[in-house]
C-alpha cells in the first residue's frame, strides 16, 4: 500500500524496475541497473510578517544504465509509461552501442551487493497544512527581531518539508528501495543599516520534524548572530591560530572526503594521492563512517550501486585507513569498492572534550571564523585560500567581530595542524563535525 502523499507504491517502483531489466536483456544488454524514484515537498517562506512564496515540487525519474560487454550507455525519462521506459531503455542501448570499450565499466561484484533488508527509521511523514507553515515561519522571523531594534530587515524565514522513495535493481538479482524525509527551518535576517549592515542565518533540518524543536529558537539565533556581527573591522596581515566554527568546520571534512575519493585517485588530482596507511591528520582526528545509524542522514544499507554498506574507521588517530571507491573507481585504482558509489555516508569526527567557549580559551589569540566565502581549493596541491568573516580572540576571549579577510594555508599542513576537536557539531547534514583549531593560518586583512 502506497503512502498518502505518494502517487506510487513501493511495489509499482518494482514493477518498473523489472520491466527495465526485462526489455534490457531482451534487446541485447549484457547488463543492466536501474532507479525508480519519486518525490514531492512544498516550502512557505515569509517576509517581514507577510507570505512571501508558497512552492509545491514534485517529481519522479527512471535512471537506466545499461552494457554491451564493457560498453556503456546512460538515458533517463520522467514518463512512467510503459512505451515511455522501453524507449529509455533501448536510447541507452543505442548509446552503449556507440561508445568505447571501458575495461573497468560494468556491475559490481556480486558477492559484495545488500541482500538483507534494512529499517533505518528514515521516513517521517509531516502533513504540514500551509497555514500552519505560514504560522511557524511567522513565529520565526519574529523571534529574530525580537533580539533587538537593530535587526531592520529579514531575507525571509522558511519551513520545508520533503519526502521522496525510490527503488535501484540491476541484472545479478539486487532489488531494494526504501522512503525517507527532510524537514528543515531557517532564517536569515539584517542588522544595522547603510554601511553597517550585517547579514546572518541560522537553520535546522531533521528526518522528524517533531526533533526541529522550536522554531522560534532558529529565528532567534539567527538574530543574535547578526547583532554579534556589527561593528565588523579589518585587521592587519598576521600568522595566528584559526579556529573554525563548527558550521563552517564541516566544509573541511568535505574537503577531505573529496581528496580521498576515487575519482580524485585515479584522474591523479589530489594532493592526497597514495596516502592509504599514512599520517594525514593530527593524532587528535578520527573520522568514522556510520552508514546505519538510525534516523540520520547520509545513512542506507547500500550505496548507489546496491553494495551493501559497512561500518568503518577512515580515519583513526589520523591515520588513513580507506578511500570512498565506487566499483568503477576501485577497478581503475586495482582496488575493491567501499560501498561508496553516489559519494560518503554518514561521517562523524570524533568530538573532543571542549566546547565553542573552551576552544576560544585554548586558542588564547588568533581568528574565530563563522563564515567563508567564495571558492578556493586546489584540490592538486592542497592549496587553501578563501575569504572570511568572524570574531578576533585576545586573552581567551572574543573582542570584536572581523570582516573583508582572506584565510590562507595548505589542507595537508591544516590537517595535521588541528590542535583540538570541538563537541559542539550538529546533527543537521550528512557528516557530523564540532569546532576545529588549526595551529596556524595565514590571515590576509588590510
Amino acid at each position: 500500500m502506497s503512502d498518502p502523499g505518494f502517487s506510487f507504491s513501493q511495489e509499482h517502483l518494482r514493477e518498473i524496475a523489472s520491466t527495465v531489466l526485462e526489455h534490457a536483456r531482451h534487446n541485447g544488454a549484457t547488463a543492466c541497473e536501474t532507479d525508480v524514484s519519486e518525490g514531492f515537498g512544498q516550502t512557505t517562506t515569509v517576509r517581514k510578517g507577510e507570505v512571501e512564496t508558497i512552492e509545491y515540487n514534485r517529481d519522479k525519474g527512471v535512471g537506466v544504465t545499461v552494457y554491451v560487454g564493457q560498453q556503456r550507455g546512460h538515458a533517463s525519462t520522467s514518463d512512467f509509461s510503459l512505451e515511455a521506459i522501453k524507449r529509455t531503455v533501448e536510447a541507452a542501448l543505442s548509446i552503449a552501442r556507440f561508445t568505447a570499450s571501458d575495461p573497468c565499466a560494468g556491475l559490481p561484484e556480486e558477492a559484495l551487493l545488500a541482500r538483507e533488508s534494512m529499517d533505518l527509521d528514515l521516513h517521517h511523514p509531516w502533513r504540514l497544512p500551509v497555514a500552519a507553515a505560514i504560522e511557524h515561519a511567522r513565529a520565526c522571523e519574529q523571534a529574530a527581531f525580537d533580539v533587538s531594534s537593530e535587526i531592520t530587515n529579514s531575507e525571509g524565514a522558511s519551513i520545508s518539508t520533503q519526502e521522496s522513495h525510490f527503488v535501484s535493481a540491476n541484472s545479478l538479482g539486487f532489488i531494494g528501495g526504501y522512503a525517507s524525509s527532510r524537514h528543515g527551518v531557517s532564517c536569515s535576517v539584517i542588522a544595522g543599516e547603510g554601511d553597517r549592515m550585517q547579514r546572518e542565518y541560522w537553520y535546522d533540518s531533521r528526518r522528524d520534524a517533531a526533533d526541529l524543536g522550536d522554531f522560534a529558537a532558529v529565528g532567534r539565533l539567527a538574530g543574535e548572530r547578526a547583532i554579534a556581527r556589527l561593528g565588523a573591522r579589518k585587521i592587519e596581515t598576521c600568522e595566528v591560530p584559526v579556529l573554525f566554527e563548527a558550521p563552517v568546520a564541516v566544509t573541511l571534512l568535505g574537503n577531505f572526503v573529496h581528496a580521498v575519493s576515487g575519482g580524485a585517485l585515479y584522474r591523479k588530482s589530489s594532493f592526497l594521492l597514495d596516502s592509504l596507511g599514512q599520517q594525514v591528520f593530527s593524532p587528535t582526528v578520527t573520522i568514522r563512517e556510520r552508514p546505519h545509524l538510525r534516523k540520520a542522514f547520509g545513512v542506507g544499507p547500500f550505496d548507489s550501486e546496491g553494495v551493501a554498506t559497512h561500518a568503518r574507521d577512515v580515519v583513526l588517530d589520523g591515520v588513513l585507513q580507506g578511500y570512498f571507491l565506487s566499483s568503477y573507481s576501485a577497478r581503475k585504482l586495482g582496488l575493491q569498492t567501499t560501498g561508496n558509489a553516489g559519494g560518503s555516508h554518514n561521517l562523524l569526527l570524533e568530538p573532543g572534550e571542549l566546547d565553542l567557549d573552551g576552544l576560544v580559551r585554548k586558542m588564547d589569540r588568533g581568528l574565530l571564523v563563522t563564515e567563508l566565502l567564495g571558492q578556493g581549493v586546489n584540490y592538486v596541491t592542497g592549496d587553501y585560500s578563501r575569504g572570511a568573516a568572524g570574531f578576533w580572540v585576545e586573552n581567551g576571549r572574543i573582542q570584536y567581530p572581523v570582516e573583508e579577510i582572506t584565510i590562507a594555508g595548505n589542507l595537508a599542513e591544516m590537517f595535521r595542524g588541528i590542535v583540538a576537536v570541538g563537541n559542539d557539531g550538529l546533527d543537521r547534514s550528512a557528516k557530523h563535525c564540532g569546532s576545529l583549531l588549526i595551529d596556524r593560518m595565514t590571515v590576509a586583512g588590510s
